[in-house]
């Protein structure tokens, strides 16, 4: 009897699973690959291989976090937190360098970055404090905890030095507080902190390199050939998609290589240079119904739990659409934020599989022991 219930238990949680959330998944995972293999297809490495392998990998993890009920995940998330900043320590002593910043650990056959994975641990840990809190506005002790728990990572990861992933965890930290109730005065008063410490990092903080890159949004014909050369290059390749695209592989400053980091960071440009303005069109409702599936799985936890990791998990690939997007038309200054699951990177499709594997563990245990 013990045994049928079980499996009877089993075969209820796999009908719960939004396939249409997996399938989107999928789908805008398979963009991502046909277009690293547009823009990289004549350089050494196979990147394209490799993120297909990254994609049988992540889905494996997708379906192992749905094996563990994301309610004993938030519960272990201090362990998790305390070991993911632990390997953002190691890298600032062992790791990697790509690119001027420490961001990576090498292995034999791989390497990760663990700045991407914490963006999970964050998120577990502020809803494990945030979400007992059931008091109209947050108390400025919870606020100071979450202050304290978003400034370690921020802190080690900016060492590094990549400053846009140590912003990235500031706007979870933030929407995590509005959930949990942040009353008006509080609200001004963490306004005008970010401001003084904004001014404080702009002038004892960010590097010449990291200025000219926030002044060249406005001006970036004043270095066209240095800070600003990404950014009108990114422009020029959107421009010149027109309305149709000059075809796959048929872009000039992909192919031609005038486009830096086009399979990662610049990965939408190559889309609007090969597919034009219906390219964009397409890759952006294939999106837009992915973060609407995403939206619209909070209605159905079960719990506060459910509404913070949810919330806070679509936020974030929410957050790194919009300013990736916003950086490649040049409307925000170029901070090396990827467009997940369509840029190249194992760690941030890795990251982004772990986040809808969250997600799909609130939806599918609504109906568990309720």
């Amino acid at each position: 009897m013990i045994y049928t219930e079980k499996n009877m238990i089993d075969r209820n949680l796999l009908k719960n699973i939004d396939w249409i959330l997996i399938g989107l998944l999928l789908l805008n995972s398979m963009i991502g690959v046909a277009f690293i293999y547009s823009s990289s297809h004549y350089l050494p490495g196979n990147y394209f291989l490799k993120q297909i392998i990254w994609i049988i990998l992540s889905s494996a993890a997708l379906f192992l976090f749905l094996s563990i009920d994301y309610k004993i995940l938030v519960a272990i998330s201090f362990y998790f937190y305390i070991i993911t900043i632990g390997l953002l320590g190691v890298v600032l002593l062992f790791g990697k360098l790509v690119a001027g910043a420490r961001s990576w650990i090498k292995f034999p056959f791989f390497q990760v970055q663990p700045s991407e994975i914490a963006k999970i641990a964050l998120i577990l840990i502020l809803t494990y404090f945030f979400s007992k809190y059931r008091k109209d506005y947050i108390s400025w002790g919870k606020g100071l905890l979450g202050v304290a728990l978003t400034a370690v990572p921020v802190f080690l990861v900016a060492l590094q030095p990549d400053l846009g992933t140590a912003l990235s965890y500031i706007p979870i930290f933030l929407l995590a507080l509005i959930l949990a109730g942040l009353n008006k005065k509080t609200f001004v008063y963490i306004l005008i902190v970010i401001l003084t410490l904004g001014i404080a990092v702009w002038n004892f903080g960010l590097k010449d390199y990291q200025k000219k890159r926030i002044t060249t949004l406005i001006f970036p014909g004043q270095d066209p050939l240095g800070s600003g050369y990404q950014i009108l290059q990114s422009k020029i390749a959107i421009g010149s998609g027109g309305f149709l695209g000059k075809g796959f592989r048929k872009g000039t400053q992909s192919q031609l290589r005038f486009l830096p980091a086009r399979h990662t960071d610049f990965i939408f440009s190559i889309i609007g240079e090969e597919f034009g303005f219906m390219g964009i069109l397409l890759a952006l409702l294939c999106y837009f119904f992915f973060l609407l599936r995403l939206f619209q799985s909070i209605s159905l936890s079960r719990d506060r739990a459910g509404v913070y990791l949810i919330f806070l998990l679509a936020m974030m690939i929410s957050f790194q659409f919009f300013i990736n997007v916003m950086m490649v038309i040049g409307l925000f200054p170029i901070a090396g934020i990827p467009l997940p699951l369509f840029s190249y990177g194992g760690s941030s499709l890795l990251t982004n599989y772990l986040a809808i594997s969250l997600v799909l563990n609130v939806k599918m245990r609504r109906f568990y022991n309720v």
